[in-house]
């Protein structure tokens, strides 16, 4: 070690076997890896737009000068990004389509369930993110996003009678205050645990949507939507941010008293 010290600094190369002592060994990344790299920063910096074909795969096996099945590897790792969608046969080709946060969701979701975290993780991960976004909007708001907000829980009055539908709602209307708090990393986080929820609601709210309990929670949640967005409203911001943690700290409560079953439960 101490020879290896001197090489660098007099700055001379040293021999690949000594530099594979002293460092850690690079993977060279795959040659497939690269060309999805390129095609990637070309979607991603929006060269590529969503619906824009892909160039032929003969034109792109030129341009790369690689052979269809190392392009077709290419192909699926951007497919499985959500970055493209391919469709086989004659009229078939790579098109491509804008990242989607399910794509990450679904990675985040993974990752949860193998830790064996509870829904109620989630619910109170929620409680960090979203109480803040009441607040930043009832501090600045514009017309637009109060008449978004306005149509958004006069959508869950029209669904009260269907507990499937207004779940549906009431999701929605979570996701959209987040959006308009504009934010957008806050918004991308709130994205992942909202589908992780959804899911999870999916999986085991089937037997209990049409319980007395259920329909009186799900009524008192409208409710609470429509007090935030007339705070929200009139500005008050402190009282909006206080009743927004209330809130899904009730949902992280109910989901407690039903037990905390582990995403892995739930999920699947």
């Amino acid at each position: 070690m101490a020879q290896a010290a001197r090489d660098v600094s007099t700055g001379m190369l040293m021999p690949q076997a000594e530099r594979m002592r002293v460092g850690r060994q690079v993977r060279v990344p795959k040659t497939a890896e690269l060309i999805a790299a390129a095609l990637r920063r070309q979607i991603v910096h929006r060269e590529l737009e969503p619906g824009d074909a892909l160039p032929s795969e003969s034109s792109l096996m030129e341009q790369f000068g690689v052979s269809r099945p190392t392009l077709r590897e290419a192909y699926r790792v951007l497919e499985s990004e959500g970055l493209i969608n391919v469709r086989r046969g004659a009229h078939g080709g790579a098109r491509v389509t804008a990242p989607d946060a399910e794509v990450a969701a679904r990675y985040a979701g993974l990752i949860l369930e193998y830790r064996e975290a509870t829904l109620a993780d989630v619910y109170r991960a929620s409680a960090v993110l979203e109480p803040p976004c009441a607040r930043s909007l009832a501090n600045k708001h514009t017309a637009t996003a109060l008449n978004r907000l306005r149509a958004a829980v006069e959508a869950e009055k029209a669904v009260l009678d269907d507990p499937m539908a207004l779940v549906a709602a009431q999701d929605a209307f979570h996701a959209l205050l987040v959006e308009l708090a504009g934010n957008q990393t806050l918004n991308l986080l709130s994205s992942m645990l909202r589908y992780i929820v959804d899911r999870a609601n999916a999986a085991h709210l089937a037997d209990a949507l049409d319980s007395e309990v259920h329909k009186s929670q799900s009524r008192k949640a409208h409710r609470t939507h429509v007090k935030l967005v007339d705070l929200i409203a009139a500005g008050k911001a402190d009282e909006a941010e206080k009743l927004w943690a209330r809130h899904i700290t009730a949902a992280d409560d109910a989901v407690n008293a039903a037990g905390s079953k582990t995403l892995l439960d739930l999920l699947n």
